[in-house]
């Protein structure tokens, strides 16, 4: 092999990188493998490979395991990506992955053993062609060069046979399709390409006004809402819940109730059932940015690390400053995690409470335990209480993070067996455990007065159990739990409940809602008019119809109205319509109207805040306590 290695490593590379491909295609596309790899892949690795025999002299060997590497790395990172977040990653997903190394154990539960197969070659290489004796002859492989003839040649087929996998699937709005019809490198090439050339369309601040994103939802709204200031003057305080996903409510297992606290906070209060989330690939912190700003998140990155970090952007923080009230928000995580520090500042919060308050005491996830989150919390928001101005506090949990790994001591029930060393299991246990935290703080809102005094609001963040993820068995569990098969309309619905004081509430709500309609809900009930300030969301209490796109996790032009969940094609035609009662394909229920209309919102929300006034630098100094 070594001889062959010294003269013909272009062949050996690329059926190496083929299998490589192979194992990424199994992962990430619904068919698996295929003979167009031999079309799609290939060629991506001759033209990489002949630049490599044009101008490598010596060493020859040493930058094909240099190339061999990097497009492993891209390989490993786009199976490894899929499997959370069931999309492809792309360059500004990578962007992001100095946040690997702070949720390790997150990560790491990803990986399959047989991933790391793709890495042994380099392993191999490494082992035999470093060792000293082979040193001195590295410098003299790579004295074999291709005939001319044939380098241009193979170089021309290389070129032309990426050039007819692009430019025809280039137009596909269905991101996964595209990366199978162009290939998983020559997509990534191609997102590069495209994000330097093809500017983004930015609608005229001009154009964007509530009117026109009210007209282009096909909602309008009322000139007397009803509900408008049940709650003047309550404190607001609103409690984000780590991956908690909405078919928990009411679940039990083998005659346990996963989470009896929430079950009897949706049954004494309103409880929306038809709700889902708006986060990203920055989950947690773009769930904060969606709820406190009722924008939608941008598609490539996380909220936090947006360009438009350093505007003025309008928030409910600063919608309630403006009618007298106090804020801070609440997190045991570190502020810096997600850039927080500057999503504070940007939406105005005055105060932050993060590890730097709570500690690290009783350590779960990343930080202390939503035990301590809420023992240390609900005494700040006392405090908070005793001042002259009504409070908007945020609680953010943290303790039922993904791997769902939780200390022994805090198990709260027993699982079956059968459930047992699963990610399911996992979950479930550790949203019990979860529920079992909240039960405590929801029993010390109400000995300190704060409950009676406060409208409070109770929502998940993100999905919590990734489709991908699952095996067969675990698949069969929840479609044994939910009575279906689990699917998009499960993993993107999340519990939304309100608790109001004031005002005599319908105890459930089937009207279609997501974060984003936070904002317009909350401050029709505190009596707040949200009407100067532009929102994407509507209050939901006023309204009986609601078109939410989903901008992550699903193909540009995805979207869930009242009765179904639509799932973008190529274009509209071949998309797909999911029954959001049983997550069943159906053959109507969205049109392209509403497509469209998606669309639009998405490019307004875009554009108006990239076109907001940078913000002062006096503004926004979140301080810590």
């Amino acid at each position: 092999m070594k001889k062959y290695l010294d003269s013909r490593p272009i062949w050996l590379f690329s059926f190496i990188l083929l299998l490589k491909s192979a194992v990424a295609y199994f992962v990430v596309f619904k068919d698996g493998p295929n003979w167009g790899m031999l079309l799609t892949e290939i060629p991506f690795f001759m033209i990489v490979f002949c630049l490599i025999e044009w101008f490598a002299t010596k060493r020859k060997i040493l930058y094909y395991m240099i190339a061999n590497l990097l497009m492993t790395l891209i390989y490993f990172s786009v199976l490894m990506y899929y499997k959370y977040y069931g999309v492809i990653a792309t360059y500004h997903a990578l962007q992001q992955a100095d946040k690997v190394t702070k949720v390790g154990e997150s990560t790491y539960s990803l990986i399959s053993p047989y991933y790391l197969f793709i890495f042994i070659d380099i392993v191999f290489f490494l082992f035999f062609m470093f060792r000293p004796k082979y040193i001195a002859r590295m410098k003299e492989r790579g004295a074999y060069r291709m005939n001319r003839t044939a380098l241009i040649g193979l170089t021309c087929v290389s070129l032309a046979l990426c050039f007819f996998n692009i430019w025809p699937n280039h137009a596909s709005m269905n991101e996964i399709k595209k990366a199978e019809s162009m290939g998983i490198l020559n997509y990534e090439l191609y997102t590069i390409v495209a994000d330097m050339t093809e500017k983004e369309e930015i609608i005229d601040a001009k154009e964007i006004s509530q009117q026109a994103v009210d007209t282009t939802k096909g909602i309008t709204e009322p000139a007397a809402p009803q509900y408008f200031g049940a709650d003047k003057g309550k404190n607001l305080i609103v409690v984000q819940m780590e991956s908690f996903q909405n078919f928990l409510i009411g679940l039990t297992i083998d005659g346990q109730e996963i989470t009896p606290n929430l079950n009897k906070l949706a049954k004494e209060n309103t409880y929306f059932k038809n709700f889902y989330t708006n986060a990203g690939q920055g989950t947690t912190s773009d769930a904060e940015f969606a709820v406190n700003t009722s924008f939608y998140v941008p598609l490539h990155e996380p909220a936090t690390s947006s360009d438009y970090m350093n505007k003025a952007v309008p928030s409910l923080p600063k919608l309630l400053k403006a009618n007298g009230y106090d804020n801070a928000t609440f997190h045991t995580n570190d502020v810096s995690f997600w850039n927080r520090t500057a999503l504070y500042k940007a939406i105005g919060f005055e105060k932050y409470y993060d590890a730097s308050f709570y500690g690290d005491d009783d350590h779960i996830a990343f930080g202390s335990s939503d035990e301590v989150l809420f023992a240390k919390t609900v005494p700040e928001l006392a405090k908070m209480d005793q001042g002259s101005n009504p409070f908007y506090a945020m609680v953010i949990s943290m303790s039922a993070h993904h791997p769902f790994r939780i200390p022994e001591d805090k198990y709260k029930m027993k699982l079956p067996e059968r459930y047992e060393g699963t990610l399911l299991g996992d979950y479930i246990r550790a949203q019990n455990y979860a529920d079992y935290a909240m039960g405590q703080f929801l029993d010390e809102l109400k000995s300190s007065g704060l409950w009676d005094d406060s409208l409070i609001v109770f929502y998940g963040d993100h999905q919590g159990v990734p489709m991908n993820t699952l095996g067969d068995d675990e698949k069969e569990l929840l479609k044994e739990v939910l009575g279906h098969d689990y699917g998009y309309t499960d993993l993107f619905n999340i519990p939304f409940i309100v608790h109001s004081p004031g005002a005599m509430l319908p105890s459930e709500m089937s009207i279609t809602g997501g974060q984003v309609d936070i904002l317009p809900t909350v401050a029709n009930l505190l009596g707040v008019s949200s009407a100067s300030q532009l929102h994407f969301g509507e209050d939901l209490f006023n309204q009986t119809y609601n078109l939410l796109p989903i901008r992550h996790f699903l193909p540009k032009g995805s979207f869930i109205n009242n009765t179904t969940l639509y799932e973008t094609g190529n274009g509209y035609e071949d998309g797909t319509n999911f029954n959001t009662e049983d997550n069943a394909v159906t053959t109507g229920g969205s049109t392209e109207s509403e497509f469209l209309a998606t669309q639009r919102l998405l490019d307004m929300s875009n554009s108006y805040l990239l076109q907001l006034p940078d913000m002062p630098k006096e503004e926004g100094s979140s301080t810590n306590e």
